[in-house]
């Protein structure tokens, strides 16, 4: 039996659907929006697995070329390793409800997204989630759902549900919002400068009228087709063992949880499970896990009644004091730009690269393909945590983290008019102890300045937490790690002194207050200006002068109709270009020409070269020009490539010459002057009228010389010209 509800949201309907495809998962749902169509399912697996620390939770979202009547590009005309939007997508849609399973639930749970219809209107990802939680709420696995999730944007200062991707060019806001009907759970996206305060009604409106309504829809699907949850059989605790471990770990944690350094704590800690587990091996055999388990609860419990009672943090600070920060520039000195930013145990190394749109990256999307211009990557390698792992490719976490960042820095980019860059920022993380992504906000912009882009203004970035217990929401500026794992919210606001650039927020309670949303941001404001005089005092404004290891880049603009012209037969023209300058030049539809180079003559001279080529011939004008080929009737003479002409044996010399090869030969530069352009746009020059006249000769109205011999448009020229423009030139 088929199931289906559906209800108008953001103008357009929303339809979830159940019981016609995939029901061999424990629960699957047909979610389409407009004419975009998203298949969500949710799995079960059959066995448990050991406590990892962590919910074993999967999630994947897939978006399938043929969805937008696209084959895939490259030499395999299949789907491969999913793309950083995809894996963006797929934390979009993990981070809400992974906080909503039980905790007693140990069996593997995937979550599996397949966009199968996208109509280039509505972005798949809002359907990603809300058909996760349906699937997940219809299920029989335990969840503590439903998630419902809304896009937020603004356009012409009016809040805008769900816009198309139209409507999201003319935005300065494009934030994606995940909660419950009662409150909000993950917050993710960028503004242009806007004020705290518009983002806080952002936030309201999300839920009102996107959020609530979606939710209200999985629970009447629920009602039709929800199966009855599993059963989960409660934890057996061994209370004898519960006490052993407390009494010998109650006295060290109070002392070490008040030691600064992370990883003299971690080992210390470390070094404690290590002694109770073998002072219990022989009464309690086999109790490591637990034993991890229960000194990890305790010092989550101390830290947080530490916050709540003391209002005093792992490292002495006060709830709104940032750790120390500073700020250097210029670090690497082959770098085009770089910073260097410590903000306590946390730094991250930047590193800005300037390349020409020859470096753009080509982007395949189901909306329509893409060059960008501007990156950033984020690099966590192990030894920043004092941990040995095998390096791989980027992780989601990796991923996630520089997507975070690159948003937080965009909308300082200059336009492409301005700046004809484009721009890769790196940031490599030295040490963390939290929040290495706003650390990278704040030395990408850094590098930005010290590698003489003109930026607006610095950006800086701040993460916010929160203890949450007894009615009492203690807000704490600049978490550490274990705040942050400890803690219920991670809060990441990043922006200008004007006005917000990027967020992220995900929360481990079932939701905040507005008055106490309004506060984290205030107090992430006040951190954030404290960060930015910091910046500003160490570099106030970008470098006048670029490194010199920069390209320079030279922009002209030639007519679309002179394009083929630069580009010459089979690219001889441009190649040729690039050869004898060595720069690089790229020529765009529209006729705008980038020219690159590292050495500024070089640019120079490919530019005379091109505005050469492209020249319109005027008569009267003098050019140099090179003796492309030799008949008996004169030369032809090339001024540009492409571009030649005839001097007629008669122009040569003011006497007269019998053979043209006794005064040129193949190969000669020569100086000539153009004297006539046919109907056909052929060139005549002359080579004479450059050279002083010889003495007894002259020229009279009638076109002969002074020995009654016609001058230079005599009907053999013609005759000759004739026949040869019946051959191939």
């Amino acid at each position: 039996m088929i199931y289906e509800r559906s209800r108008e949201i953001g103008g357009r309907r929303l339809l979830l659907q159940s019981g016609k495809v995939a029901k061999q998962a424990n629960g699957s749902v047909w979610v389409q929006y407009g004419d975009t169509v998203v298949l969500a399912t949710a799995t079960l697996s059959d066995v448990e697995v050991p406590p990892q620390g962590f919910f074993p939770l999967t999630v994947e979202y897939r978006e399938k070329a043929y969805a937008a009547g696209r084959i895939p590009g490259g030499f395999f005309k299949r789907e491969g390793k999913p793309t950083e939007s995809e894996v963006l997508s797929s934390r979009l849609i993990d981070r809400p409800i992974r906080p909503l399973f039980p905790k007693e639930l140990h069996r593997e749970v995937q979550v599996i997204v397949w966009v199968l219809s996208a109509d280039r209107l509505n972005d798949p990802d809002i359907l990603g989630i809300i058909g996760a939680s349906a699937a997940l709420l219809i299920s029989d696995i335990p969840f503590f759902g439903p998630v419902g999730a809304a896009r937020v944007g603004r356009v012409a200062g009016q809040f805008v549900l769900n816009p198309t991707y139209e409507e999201l060019e003319r935005s300065d806001m494009d934030l994606v919002v995940a909660g419950t009907a009662e409150s909000i759970l993950m917050v993710e996206g960028e503004a242009r400068e806007v004020p705290e305060e518009e983002v806080l009604r952002a936030l309201e409106f999300a839920h009102e009228y996107g959020i609530k309504p979606s939710v209200e829809l999985q629970l009447e699907l629920q009602q039709e087709c929800g199966r009855p949850k599993i059963a989960l059989e409660p934890a057996v605790v061994d209370e004898a063992l519960l006490a052993a471990i407390r009494e010998r770990a109650e006295e060290p944690l109070n002392q070490w949880l008040r030691i600064p350094d992370k990883a003299q704590r971690k080992q210390l800690v470390q070094d404690l499970v290590e002694r109770i587990v073998q002072e219990l091996a022989e009464t309690f055999p086999e109790s490591e896990q637990t034993v991890i388990e229960v000194v990890t609860e305790m010092q989550k419990a101390k830290m947080r009644r530490m916050i709540l009672e003391e209002r005093r943090r792992i490292d002495g600070r006060g709830l709104d004091e940032l750790r120390p920060v500073t700020c250097e520039v210029g670090v690497l000195p082959r770098a085009h730009g770089s910073a260097l930013f410590t903000r306590g145990q946390t730094q991250a190394l930047a590193a800005t690269t300037l390349g020409t749109k020859m470096d753009e990256q080509k982007m395949e999307e189901l909306e329509g393909d893409f060059f960008k211009s501007y990156m950033l990557h984020y690099n966590f390698p192990p030894f920043s945590v004092g941990e040995v792992r095998p390096l791989r490719g980027p992780s989601r976490r990796e991923i996630g983290h520089g997507s975070l960042a690159e948003r937080a820095l965009k909308p300082m980019i200059p336009a492409e008019e301005v700046f004809p860059y484009t721009i890769r920022v790196v940031s490599d993380i030295l040490e963390s102890n939290g929040s290495s992504s706003m650390a990278t906000v704040c030395a990408g912009s850094l590098s930005l300045m010290d590698a003489g882009v003109p930026v607006k203004e610095a950006v800086a970035g701040i993460a916010m937490g929160l203890v949450h217990e007894d009615g009492q929401y203690l807000i704490l500026t600049d978490i550490l790690g274990d705040e942050d794992h400890f803690g219920d919210m991670d809060f990441k606001v990043a922006g200008s002194k004007q006005g917000v650039t990027a967020v992220q927020m995900d929360l481990k309670i079932g939701g905040l207050p507005v008055e106490v949303m309004s506060r984290a941001l205030q107090q992430a404001r006040e951190a954030r200006l404290q960060i930015l005089d910091i910046m500003n005092a160490t570099l106030p404004a970008p470098r006048p002068e670029l490194s010199p290891y920069a390209p320079r880049i030279v922009t002209i603009h030639i007519g679309v109709d002179q394009i083929g012209l630069v580009i010459g037969p089979g690219g001889k023209t441009i190649r040729e270009i690039i050869e004898k300058t060595g720069a690089t030049v790229d020529i765009e539809d529209d006729g705008t020409v980038h020219i690159a180079s590292t050495d500024p003559e070089a640019c120079q001279r490919a530019k005379e070269m091109i505005e050469k080529i492209t020249e319109v011939p005027e008569i009267g004008k003098v050019y140099i020009g090179r003796v492309k080929r030799i008949t008996n009737f004169g030369a032809f003479v090339e001024i540009s490539p492409g571009k030649e002409g005839l001097l007629h044996i008669s122009e040569l010399e003011h006497h007269r010459v019998r053979r043209v090869e006794d005064v040129l030969k193949v190969g000669d530069e020569i100086e000539v002057k153009l004297i006539g352009i046919d109907t056909n746009g052929k060139l005549d020059f002359s080579r004479k009228a450059l050279l002083p006249k010889e003495e007894g000769t002259s020229q009279g109205p009638s076109g002969r010389d002074g020995r009654g011999r016609p001058s230079g448009r005599s009907g053999e020229r013609r005759q000759s010209r004739g026949q040869d423009r019946r051959s191939p030139r």
